[in-house]
């Protein structure tokens, strides 16, 4: 199974994550989202960075999460090699996601610089299960 998919999206760009099930699909969009920032190959676990999250959708708490993972890179340069995700609680009326985050801080003399990402939108976001697993589709401002 693949893990994700870039959409052509007409002046912004756009992810399909894949997943047996709703942590595996916000991993595999937060490793999309990264690939999109720069090539994490190279990126050493440093340090690890505890995000916690919610919101009152399944489709919010998706944005939520790659909004805090941008903040991180915004404010601090950190970028995530190794994604967990502890805690998915996906009941109503409050969906709550606790991950960790370990990476290190971006550094243009070793780290090739992609896209600037400026935030995930709730634009056609999409958050669904398909049966076999879940997909999660979001846009991203550029």
């Amino acid at each position: 199974m693949k893990t994700f998919e870039v959409l052509d999206v007409s002046g912004d760009i756009g992810l399909r994550a894949y997943g047996k099930d709703v942590r595996e699909a916000f991993i595999n969009a937060a490793a999309g989202m990264y690939s999109l920032i720069t090539d994490t190959a190279n990126f050493m676990d440093e340090k690890s960075v505890f995000v916690t999250v919610e919101n009152d959708s399944l489709e919010g708490l998706l944005v939520a999460w790659l909004n805090e993972l941008i903040f991180q890179f915004d404010a601090y340069g950190f970028i995530g090699k190794h994604i967990e995700i502890s805690d998915c609680q996906v009941k109503s009326p409050i969906y709550i996601l606790k991950g960790c985050i370990s990476g290190e801080e971006f550094d243009a003399a070793r780290h090739e610089s992609k896209l600037l990402i400026k935030a995930a939108t709730y634009h056609d976001v999409r958050v669904e299960n398909k049966g076999d697993g879940w997909e999660a589709d979001v846009i991203f401002d550029i």
